[in-house]
């Protein structure tokens, strides 16, 4: 066992704890913070960590990174490492211990693992954010599932927000679509599964500089973020962004399958899904969906991000908020009336629709608003191949949808100006 020895002092260890140029910021204890405003938050569900803490005898977290409904984001720093190899930073995400989001947390371990491992060479897999492997740890309340993902820059919507009024530049936008195009191809082709919940905040830029992760985690030690300090756990304020490193380039990636599920299980999929302006006729008028919903979501996001605003927004003159029967009219104003054949199908059409077909909330249909005026980055030739583009994804009838595979050849997007 003498070379055993031999090597330890080449192992990397756990980074210890530093005195910091200045203390943290303490926030006050009367207001509300990150994970603390989310709907129904119960402390006691949610994992206490702590920066510095190693996870699974492998992982130390470094930097907060997010929070939601069902989970915390940390970055962490692999300690399984010679100390000639680079460091290595991965992304943890920490499941709350609700009996619902533990079971999320599960489905999406399953789900990853069989994404990860179904056909590692297609190109599509490249376009999907990896997770390394899951775990469970436990808190005096029960038991959390992490999963180990690739560490990213930051999300789509963010990103965004780099461009002037949110529109992204159609040259730029073109071969993103394709990378899109790419990862639904794999997921619905090859893994046989449907995500039901594609959003910008669920695609997630690549970071360009690996070293970036180093930086912001040596920046934590030396002058720590603000926190929150309470009796049983310290809640602290996530980092955003990352500064650009100006070299390299950022790739989207899809990513968060907590809602996905698979195609391929012989029962019908009836249940609601996709944020609400995104939402599919089909799920809207709660029918059977399957994956060409995943294309209708992916053909109304493409407006979010030509035109920094959705194609639809549901938004209801009558009550001033989403509602279905104002969404169906702005879709009318866009299609057209759905055809007869779609409507047989929906087990909702009729609180929408009288017999004949014929909509019973015309007066929410926009006046002047089509496919064609909805779309303004776009001119000439680039806008027509566009719009036939669109409406290849964008049919009241599901299977009038064309696959991912048929869109990655439309002339649109090897369209250049």
């Amino acid at each position: 066992m003498s070379w055993i020895r031999r090597l330890l002092p080449l192992a990397r260890g756990a980074v210890l704890p530093t005195v910091p140029l200045k203390p943290p910021t303490l926030l006050p204890l009367d207001i509300l913070v990150e994970e603390e405003t989310t709907p129904n938050y119960d402390p006691h569900y949610y994992y206490p960590a702590r920066l510095l803490e190693v996870l699974n005898d492998r992982y130390q977290i470094t930097n907060k990174i997010g929070y939601g409904r069902s989970s915390t984001l940390w970055l962490a720093r692999d300690i399984c490492r010679w100390k000639w190899q680079e460091d290595r930073f991965v992304t943890i995400k920490i499941f709350s211990s609700h009996p619902e989001y533990e079971e999320m947390g599960k489905h999406e371990a399953e789900i990853s693992k069989h994404i990860m491992s179904t056909k590692p060479d297609h190109p599509g897999l490249f376009t999907i954010r990896k997770v390394f492997e899951s775990f469970s740890i436990a808190s005096s309340k029960g038991s959390h599932i992490c999963l180990i993902c690739e560490p990213m820059r930051e999300t789509l919507d963010l990103y965004q927000t780099r461009f002037p009024n949110g529109t992204i530049d159609p040259t730029l936008l073109k071969p993103m679509i394709r990378l899109f195009l790419s990862s639904l191809d794999y997921i619905h082709s090859e893994c046989k599964v449907i995500h039901t919940d594609i959003k910008t905040w669920n695609i997630l830029m690549s970071i360009e500089d690996l070293s970036l992760f180093k930086k912001v985690a040596e920046a934590e030690e030396r002058e720590p973020g603000p926190r929150k300090v309470l009796e049983d756990r310290t809640i602290y304020r996530s980092l955003i962004t990352l500064k650009k490193s100006g070299s390299g380039l950022s790739i989207p990636k899809l990513t968060d399958f907590g809602n996905a599920v698979r195609g391929d299980s012989g029962s019908p999929l009836k249940h609601p899904i996709q944020p609400n302006e995104y939402r599919s006729p089909e799920v809207c008028l709660r029918a059977e969906w399957s994956y060409p919903t995943d294309v209708w979501n992916l053909g109304v996001m493409i407006w979010d991000l030509l035109e920094g605003r959705p194609l639809c927004d549901g938004l209801d003159s009558g009550c001033n908020e989403y509602t279905v029967r104002a969404q169906i009219a702005q879709l009318i104003a866009l299609l057209g009336p759905p055809p007869p054949e779609f409507l047989a199908q929906m087990d909702r059409a009729p609180i929408h629709f009288f017999p004949d077909g014929r909509f019973k909330s015309p007066e929410l249909i926009p006046e002047g608003y089509t496919l064609e005026s909805s779309v303004t980055q776009l001119k000439g030739e680039d806008k027509r191949l566009f719009l036939e583009f669109a409406r290849r994804m964008l049919c009241w009838l599901p299977e009038d949808r064309a696959t991912c595979k048929e869109l990655l050849s439309d002339p649109w997007l090897h369209f250049e100006q």
